[in-house]
């Protein structure tokens, strides 16, 4: 393969020879890491409340510089009732994390951050309104919360979920096609 344009980079074969250290500031989101099964519930969109078996996978590319995120929620029946993918990755330069979701036919870049023991972003919810959207870890417990925040109005939560960590996993970095 020739170089590629990538943004506004040239990347060649030649210059992935120096393969640089992983960003530094992706560590502080390897609390993350690993597979979490539980429970989320929450009201849809059509205000109606649901409860699923959510589970969660989370690992590595690029040398770690990019975290890649799958998220699916189980009906009781077995079928799958939500499925949500997103990447987060870290702007050496300006040290903010850009997190790329994408579900159910829709998808985003947004501006996530880190916390000491977790992450929070937020996404349009329509005229000044947003959601925000909060996980923290701790003990090997996943709890993340959903909140509407509108003008004017007091914050409403949405969503919650509470996993727990079940292990390791070396996806999606696992099983590289090789020369």
């Amino acid at each position: 393969m020739g170089a590629l344009l990538v943004g506004t980079v040239w990347v060649s074969p030649v210059a992935a020879q120096n393969i640089p250290p992983p960003n530094p500031l992706m560590q502080k989101l390897d609390l993350l890491k690993g597979t979490w099964v539980g429970e989320a519930k929450g009201t849809g969109p059509d205000g109606k409340p649901y409860l699923v078996r959510q589970t969660e996978r989370v690992g590595s590319m690029l040398n770690g510089d990019v975290l890649v995120i799958e998220g699916r929620g189980y009906r009781r029946d077995g079928t799958l009732a939500f499925n949500a993918f997103g990447t987060v990755s870290a702007d050496a330069k300006t040290g903010a994390f850009d997190f790329r979701a994408h579900a159910h036919g829709r998808s985003g870049t947004y501006r996530m951050e880190a916390t000491p023991n977790g992450v929070t972003w937020e996404l349009a919810a329509g005229p000044q309104a947003i959601m925000r959207y909060t996980i923290t870890i701790e003990a090997g417990v996943w709890r993340e919360v959903g909140e509407y925040l509108a003008k004017d109005q007091p914050p409403r939560q949405v969503m919650e979920m509470t996993l727990k960590r079940t292990g390791n996993t070396d996806w999606p970095a696992a099983q590289p096609i090789t020369p």
